[in-house]
């Protein structure tokens, strides 16, 4: 597993819960381990025991683990690069909705070696969508479900985002949009402002 997806594990739990308990959490994974560095390979047991430990200390399901991550990754000021990266999916939540198989590809941009999960949209109709999600950690489709829902909020649109299991094609999630417009959203913009330009 590449160490920016172990270490994004690694800052949500220290961000969220405190250094203490992230230091619980690695000995408990891994007598020894203190942390991730980004640019390194971990075998793929590793971040599922990480995950697996964090549920039991925290005494959460871990499915709600996963589902808080992904709203982390997209909602906590440490981590805005990421939302940055999404919000250039489109203008609205269902163009960002339509740009997400092509996420893997924008990631690997950057960063060639990582492994993001494969994404496939369903379209139903305009506003019921399917999202197929395959990936080598179990559950990281509840991990999609967080960054989904945090991503809706972004965008102002009221959205019913749900996990509906798993089966031979990967994790189901499905996607209800009740209304693009609901709020007004976080502020986001494409270009940002030069020292001294005008606008």
């Amino acid at each position: 597993m590449h160490g920016l997806i172990n270490r994004a594990i690694q800052c949500f739990l220290r961000d969220t819960y405190g250094h203490p308990l992230w230091s619980a959490v690695a000995q408990a994974a891994q007598p020894g381990l203190e942390g991730f560095e980004p640019m390194l390979l971990y075998e793929p047991g590793l971040t599922d025991r990480v995950i697996d430990a964090a549920a039991r200390l925290l005494a959460r399901p871990r499915d709600t683990v996963l589902e808080d991550l992904g709203i982390y990754l997209v909602s906590h000021p440490n981590v805005q690069g990421l939302r940055r990266l999404l919000r250039f999916g489109g203008a609205t939540f269902v163009d960002f909705l339509q740009s997400l198989e092509e996420l893997p590809g924008r990631a690997r941009l950057a960063v060639p070696d990582i492994d993001l999960p494969t994404l496939e949209l369903q379209d139903h109709s305009e506003t019921e969508f399917t999202l197929i999600c395959r990936s080598a950690i179990h559950g990281a489709g509840h991990v999609v479900v967080g960054l989904l829902r945090a991503m809706a909020d972004d965008y102002g649109a009221l959205c019913l985002v749900d996990h509906c299991g798993s089966g031979p094609e990967g994790e189901r999630i499905s996607i209800t949009l009740a209304q693009a417009g609901f709020s007004a959203g976080r502020q986001f913009e494409l270009a940002r402002a030069t020292p001294g330009a005008t606008r």
